[in-house]
């Protein structure tokens, strides 16, 4: 039995009827120009002949005296994980899209490990779809996009070859963050340890702290904290409904307008984000006078490993409140620039405690509704994905869309894959607090547009 860390167990405790805490991606492929007809059904066959599943894959969930263990299931049933289906016609990616809305709203059973894959076939492009979800107290972003990959090859033909992506070897990560406690005679020595990290954490947390609270005090236009984000429509209650929306716009226009502003590909999507939220919101006459605030994951990992949650998360102004994409953008930009130079004084350990003192105040207002403020407004993540052409089964990958999660106080999430030619954006929110959600990819392309005319 394995036991779970701190963080893979709080999204196991958070669950609720209405917020199942599972991430999942949607890819798009091109079929081989010479596919016969049964094409899509014999690649499920072949698929359907595994008989076993890697590490996290066959992991299923028990409690041991009180605690929550991961438990190898020694009674694989792939008919439960693996399922092949067909869009009704016309087969439009509407269609698709309203699909994963629907499948991505139910939780996973935990009497069995918790993943499912789905390929789909009936798209009227002639594209093949898969849908896969795996709960996050399993993998991360990074971790799920490693696992991902490891199945698909950048070669057609050897692609043919790959296991399926439950039967992928993992790499068990080297950075335990912290000891976890065990229900034997081990969990005192990881008691002690426990102790031991964070006292030698304190003393530099302390110095961060201080740093701080001197540029709250000095109003640093770039320091954010948790009592700044300002309550709006999507800080309200959620149903456990979804809406998922997704599309992919070029990398290459987003590189050079990074190149213009010095900045990364990541402060560009995150100005695309607040300036699509600021019409979104303006149009729905939601649009609070203080600038929105993201929480923007950013990973720990140290080496390649593949299962577990090694995140934290910088507080980034999205300059919502500025009308001119510019401005927007080098403020954006500013406020990352400061996030990273604090990160990099600290360690993993020491990261964590500090952003959960920045956050507390804000998650306690917003939980027991007091003032006009809130932690944050919303998520958006940015993986990193394959930075050349891939083939999985033979089929080209075109599209890498992620579906991440939406929780009561955050209606939205927004995540990101950015390949070798595209970022594939994947939105996901509660189909009855937002309404309207599909226009954000418009204002999305509006503001890749108005980004494009400040760089010139």
């Amino acid at each position: 039995m394995k036991p779970l860390m701190p963080l893979d167990l709080l999204f196991l405790l958070f669950e609720q009827r209405n917020q199942p805490l599972h991430v999942g991606v949607l890819a798009l492929y091109h079929p081989p120009h010479d596919a016969p007809s049964g094409f899509v059904a014999d690649v499920a066959g072949r698929l359907r002949e595994s008989r076993r599943a890697a590490p996290p894959f066959n992991r299923r969930l028990v409690n041991r005296f009180g605690l929550k263990f991961w438990e190898e299931d020694e009674e694989f049933d792939l008919a439960h994980h693996f399922v092949h289906l067909a869009l009704p016609k016309p087969g439009r990616i509407r269609e698709l899209l309203a699909m994963v809305s629907r499948v991505h709203a139910a939780h996973l059973d935990r009497a069995y490990p918790l993943w499912r894959m789905y390929m789909i076939e009936g798209l009227e492009d002639g594209r093949i779809a898969t849908y896969s979800k795996i709960h996050h107290a399993l993998v991360d972003g990074v971790a799920g996009m490693r696992l991902m990959l490891k199945s698909m090859s950048p070669d057609r033909e050897a692609s043919m070859q790959m296991p399926p992506p439950w039967e992928v070897p993992t790499r068990k990560s080297r950075l335990s963050g912290l000891p976890v406690p065990k229900a034997s005679v081990g969990g005192l020595k990881a008691l002690r340890g426990l102790i031991g990290e964070g006292r030698h954490a304190l003393p530099q947390l302390a110095g961060a702290i201080g740093e701080a609270w001197h540029d709250l005090r000095a109003h640093h236009p770039d320091f954010v904290h948790g009592l700044q984000a300002p309550r709006c429509i999507l800080n309200q209650p959620i149903s456990g409904s979804r809406r998922f929306v997704a599309q992919s716009y070029s990398a290459a226009r987003i590189k050079h307008i990074a190149t213009a502003f010095g900045a990364t590909a990541n402060d560009v999507v995150l100005a695309m984000c607040g300036g699509a939220l600021r019409r979104y919101l303006d149009e729905l006459k939601e649009l609070p006078d203080r600038p929105l605030i993201a929480a923007v994951p950013v990973s720990l990992r140290r080496d390649d490993g593949e299962t577990g949650n090694e995140i934290a998360f910088a507080l980034v102004s999205l300059a919502s409140h500025l009308a001119d994409a510019g401005a927007r953008m080098r403020a954006v930009k500013c406020c990352m620039d400061y996030n990273k130079a604090r990160m990099r004084k600290l360690s993993p350990v020491q990261l964590l405690a500090y952003e959960a003192a920045l956050l507390l105040p804000g998650a306690a207002n917003f939980l027991f509704g007091l003032g006009h403020t809130t932690a944050v407004n919303v998520v958006i993540s940015h993986v990193r994905g394959p930075k050349q052409p891939m083939y999985w089964q033979g089929c080209e990958l075109s599209g890498l869309y992620p579906v991440s999660v939406a929780i009561s106080g955050l209606a939205l999430n927004i995540t990101l894959i950015s390949r070798h030619d595209s970022v594939d954006f994947g939105l996901i929110g509660c189909r009855k607090t937002l309404p309207g959600m599909q226009r954000l990819l418009d204002h999305l392309a509006d503001e890749l547009d108005a980004l494009e005319i400040a760089a010139r």
